[in-house]
């Protein structure tokens, strides 16, 4: 929670309300999410990937066991849950005490801070940090820096391209893994996953929030096999505002040709601020009228003296009509932009709904033969 703390300054129990934000993560997301839920916001947790330990234990310790016996010259230290659990696993097998050895004389590299606390927290030191807190760039650090011909360990993290442990195979002697952990896809009875999609699709999500590169992945993946892949990134290329913790995460999203936000520093508490501080300068709509000033902000909409609660189809429309700034918006792009529909009856019968929920008489204007506008 310590990164948390970061966005303590200026905060507000209001900050968020009126925006939906999906959370897709697995580990750490109770954080996240009441981190998001105290600021106002409304949170939809959607969990792409779990992360889950080994049914059984032996493999983790048969690749202890091996990286005990070779003593390797350079140990990669992805991240500190791995560690710590690897750790655990070794002791629980009794075997503590001979991994600390093995690795005294080891040149250790840590992807990252919190991978670095793991390795002091077992009583070892490690000899350098990699320069984008990346696994990808402490193999260009091992390539770059080390003789060829060496042991090379590799604390597994869940994802990474065989190809990159290729490039240490072909440089070195020997190369050992060990996986403390692993993610799956969760359940088929989950269907937590699926109302993501469709949420962020009919415009019921105002922002989805990314914290690992297998999260993206698994979220695309499960929108494809859904046919809802196109719909999914038109959304997030629009009114679904991508956040991503860093670059590493953010890299399949910029792939797909989304743009995401994502803090200038790789933690949690830089993610939730950067959220709060977009949505609240980018994505809240203000427009003086006629009738007083109107605020949308997310599923919401401040209008005189009351704060109204909106359905998505009233929220599309109201959206179009706020950003015209009192132009007028044709019948027939309003139209178009109805789910399931076509048809100007049921843009008529939308239209009278939004006005009875907003009951303020005259500030959505009918324009005869043209379309409508907010009365500015």
């Amino acid at each position: 929670m310590s990164d948390l703390l970061e966005c303590a300054p200026g905060f507000r129990a209001d900050q968020l309300a009126g925006f939906r934000i999906g959370v897709t993560s697995d580990r750490r997301s109770a954080d996240l999410i009441d981190a998001l839920a105290r600021r106002g916001a409304t949170v939809i947790h959607a969990p792409t990937l779990r992360m889950a330990n080994a049914v059984s234990d032996d493999p983790v310790i048969a690749d202890t066991r091996a990286i005990i016996e070779a003593r390797p010259d350079v140990l990669l230290a992805t991240t500190a849950y791995g560690v710590r659990r690897w750790f655990e696993v070794a002791d629980a097998a009794g075997l503590g005490e001979e991994l600390v050895d093995a690795l005294a004389e080891t040149a250790i590299l840590v992807r990252g801070p919190k991978a670095r606390g793991g390795i002091r927290a077992a009583g070892l030191n490690d000899v350098g940090m990699s320069a984008e807190e990346t696994t990808e760039s402490l193999i260009d650090e091992v390539l770059a820096t080390r003789p060829s011909g060496l042991t090379v360990a590799v604390q597994l993290h869940g994802f990474l391209n065989p190809s990159q442990l290729d490039r240490l195979r072909d440089a070195h002697d020997r190369v050992l893994t060990v996986e403390p952990y692993r993610w799956i896809e969760p359940d088929e009875t989950d269907e937590r996953v699926d109302r993501l999609i469709e949420s962020a699709c009919s415009g019921g999500l105002d922002c989805i929030t990314f914290t690992s590169a297998p999260a993206v992945h698994a979220l695309f993946a499960a929108a494809e096999a859904r046919g809802r892949l196109e719909d999914l990134t038109d959304a997030m290329c629009g009114p679904v505002v991508a956040a991503a913790v860093g670059p590493v995460t953010a890299a399949p999203l910029i792939s797909a040709g989304i743009e995401p936000i994502q803090p200038e520093r790789f933690r949690m508490g830089a993610l939730i601020r950067l959220v709060c501080e977009h949505l609240e300068s980018e994505r809240v709509l203000r427009l003086d009228t006629r009738h007083g000033p109107l605020e949308l902000r997310g599923s919401v909409v401040d209008v005189g003296e009351r704060r109204v609660a909106l359905a998505p189809v009233a929220l599309m429309i109201l959206r179009a009509l706020v950003q015209a700034r009192g132009s007028v918006v044709a019948r027939d792009r309003l139209t178009s932009a109805l789910p399931g529909t076509d048809d100007e009856h049921a843009l008529e019968v939308a239209l009278s709904r939004l006005r009875q929920t907003l009951a303020v008489p005259g500030l959505i204007a009918t324009v005869v033969k043209r379309g409508y506008r907010i009365d500015v």
